[in-house]
């Protein structure tokens, strides 16, 4: 006697190919986000030209993102409670941090070093998250989280070496603020978990950036005299290519990317970051590529990917 056959669904391969829609989807917005972010430092290097400073080139990205970020947070937030003291403060603190901080450090910083070495020491953001995880709260690092942080940190000296060589004394200014800028981010990173389940991500994002946009601002207008806005019309074409295709654009394409493939699968797309900031800054800017360049990059990258690897 014959077993019963069971019938095979007719929507499994419809389902099949939904999901292979959604995995590519998820790797081309988790790549072209991570190329989006890294196209920052090549824009602020070019903007540079034009004898502006980071208090105004920073004022003009943030105040043309204001209104897309004021719009994500309301977006993100419809339907759902309205924020307490706490949150209000706990929203304030972390945009302070996370992206009005770490933004004006990252800007300063670029003045003195390549876009390419700027990358790199962001691109340590994992190690210092270890760091301040192992220091704040006491979590233990393994042989193996301790090892991929030494090869990451090896690359950055060897590219740091080789910029000192070629540009002087002061890329260790720059290369201080990029990191203090990474610093700053992490701290951000390792308090927001919380407020990220409570609130959720997009809404967090718009909610905090939207305050270091109001910390941008107000900046400019304590430090500057208002002559001071008055700039060539390259630098303005060039803030409004910052915030929106470098800032708003990534920040949803890597969200939208991370909702299809996860969190681990797009950390690992983005390390074509640091790649494509290096080959835009040779391109772009003229930045020399050397071997050594080439080997710290390789250094830090697989560093990078021997940490989320194993984490």
């Amino acid at each position: 006697m014959r077993s019963p056959t069971i019938a095979a669904d007719p929507r499994a391969p419809a389902v099949a190919q939904a999901h292979r829609r959604g995995a590519w989807s998820g790797f081309l917005l988790a790549l072209f986000g991570s190329i989006a972010f890294s196209g920052k430092a090549i824009i602020v290097k070019l903007a540079y030209r034009y004898g502006v400073d980071a208090v105004t080139l920073i004022m003009y990205r943030m105040l043309i993102a204001l209104p897309m970020f004021v719009a994500l947070a309301w977006w993100a937030g419809r339907g759902k409670p309205p924020l307490t003291r706490r949150d209000w403060l706990l929203v304030s603190g972390l945009g302070f941090s996370g992206y009005y901080l770490a933004s004006f450090l990252d800007f300063a910083g670029l003045a003195y070093i390549s876009a390419g070495l700027e990358r790199l020491i962001l691109y340590l953001n994992p190690t210092l998250v270890l760091a301040l995880g192992f220091l704040l709260f006491g979590r233990r690092a393994t042989r193996a989280q301790v090892a991929a942080l030494a090869v990451s940190y090896c690359g950055v000296l060897v590219v740091f070496g080789r910029e000192v060589t070629l540009q002087g004394a002061h890329v260790a200014l720059g290369a201080a603020l990029v990191f203090a800028s990474a610093v700053s981010y992490a701290v951000y990173l390792v308090y927001s978990g919380e407020e990220v389940r409570r609130l959720g991500a997009l809404r967090l994002t718009g909610l905090a950036s939207s305050v270091a946009c109001g910390l941008c601002i107000a900046q400019f207008a304590v430090l500057r005299p208002i002559d001071a806005a008055a700039v060539a019309p390259q630098v303005v074409w060039l803030s409004v290519l910052n915030a929106t295709v470098c800032t708003v654009a990534p920040v949803l394409m890597v969200m939208m990317a991370i909702e299809r493939i996860g969190a681990a699968a797009a950390a690992q797309i983005g390390m074509v970051g640091p790649l494509s900031t290096i080959l835009m800054g040779v391109v772009i800017l003229g930045e020399p590529f050397t071997a050594l360049m080439a080997a710290g990059t390789a250094l830090v990258l697989t560093g990078i990917w021997l940490l989320t690897r194993r984490r």
